[in-house]
C-alpha cells in the first residue's frame, strides 16, 4: 500500500468543499486529478470514503474514520515544513464568551510581546460553539466554561472561577434579607442554554430554588449587565465580568444564602489532535 500526502489531502478538501469541482479550484488541481487521486485512494484501502448521491460526494462511516488521521498527518506534514522556514501558521482558538472577553486578551497580549513572529486566532461564542468547532477539527483548542462531556475530546482543568448573584444599586431585593423565596420570586435575566455559565447557573443555583421567573435569555454578558443595570431584573455572571461595575457600584452583589459558586474552566481539544510546538507553548503560557 502506497497512500501519498496528495491523496489525503485531496480526500479531507472533497470532504469539507462537499464536491470535487470544489476541492480542485482550493488545491488548484484538474477535476480529473482530484477524481483520479480520491479513486486511487479508495482502491488502495478497499473501501469507500464517500456515498454517490447524484452528483453530490456524502461522506460515509468510512470517511469519518479516515478524517481526524489523515488532517493529523497533514498537520504533520506542515509542521515539518515549518520548522525549516520563519513563516508560522497561525494557532486556532475558540473560548467562550467569559473567557474570550474577559480572561485571554490579557493573556494574548502578552503572548504576542514575547512571541510575536506567531500568528494567532481567537474565536468567541459560547461553550457549546467551542465544542462543536474543536470536535470538527475546526480549531486547535477550546476553552470553556465547564466540564465537556463529548467522549471524542479531551477536557482538563485550567483555572478557577467564582459566580456572583447582582442586581441593579437600587433593586428592591437588597432592601430585605436575601431568602431562596425571594431570589425565586426575583425575575432572573440569564445566558442562553448551550452557555457554559448558564448549565452551572442551573445546577448550582437555580436547582435550590422552588421555582424561578425567567424574565429574559440573552447570548451576551454585556447585554444582561446593561438590563440588569437598568432595573429589569437580576443575574449571575463570573465576578470577573462584572467586577468594574461592582467597584464603580453601579451593580451591586446579592448575598445569597448558599455556598459560594465555584466553578472550574476547562481547556479542551481533541483526542487524536496533534499538539504542535507551537500549540504546546501557547497552553504552557496560558497556565502560567
Amino acid at each position: 500500500m502506497h497512500i501519498t500526502l496528495r491523496q489525503l489531502e485531496v480526500f479531507a478538501e472533497v470532504l469539507k468543499s462537499g464536491s470535487t469541482t470544489q476541492a480542485s479550484q482550493v488545491l488548484s488541481l484538474s477535476q480529473s486529478a482530484v477524481s483520479a487521486a480520491l479513486a486511487d485512494l479508495e482502491n488502495q484501502l478497499g473501501v469507500q470514503l464517500f456515498d454517490r448521491v447524484g452528483k453530490r460526494l456524502v461522506v460515509n462511516e468510512h470517511g469519518r474514520l479516515l478524517y481526524p488521521r489523515a488532517v493529523a498527518l497533514l498537520e504533520q506534514t506542515t509542521e515539518i515544513e515549518q520548522l525549516f522556514r520563519e513563516d508560522n501558521g497561525a494557532l486556532r482558538v475558540y473560548a467562550s464568551s467569559t473567557i474570550g472577553n474577559y480572561l485571554l486578551p490579557g493573556m494574548i497580549a502578552g503572548w504576542r510581546r514575547d512571541f510575536p513572529e506567531l500568528p494567532l486566532e481567537l474565536s468567541v461564542g459560547n461553550s457549546q460553539d467551542v465544542i462543536n468547532a474543536v470536535a470538527d477539527f475546526r480549531v486547535d483548542v477550546g476553552f470553556i466554561e465547564g466540564p465537556c462531556h463529548v467522549s471524542e475530546l479531551v477536557g482538563e482543568p485550567w483555572l478557577e472561577d467564582e459566580l456572583v448573584v447582582f442586581a441593579a444599586a437600587d433593586a428592591a431585593i437588597l432592601r430585605q434579607p436575601v431568602t431562596l423565596e425571594s431570589l425565586a420570586a426575583a425575575s432572573w435575566i440569564l445566558r442562553e442554554h448551550g452557555s457554559g455559565t448558564r448549565e452551572i447557573v442551573d445546577y448550582l443555583l437555580l436547582s435550590h430554588l422552588p421555582q424561578f421567573s425567567l424574565a429574559l435569555e440573552l447570548g451576551n454578558s454585556e447585554a444582561i449587565k446593561h438590563a440588569v443595570r437598568h432595573g429589569m431584573g437580576i443575574s449571575c455572571l463570573s465576578r470577573r465580568v462584572i467586577a468594574e461595575q461592582l467597584a464603580a457600584g453601579t451593580l451591586k452583589e446579592v448575598p445569597i444564602p448558599l455556598p459560594k459558586l465555584k466553578r472550574t474552566l476547562y481547556r479542551i481539544h481533541h483526542r487524536q489532535k496533534h499538539l504542535s510546538k507551537a500549540l504546546l507553548r501557547f497552553l504552557s503560557y496560558c497556565a502560567e
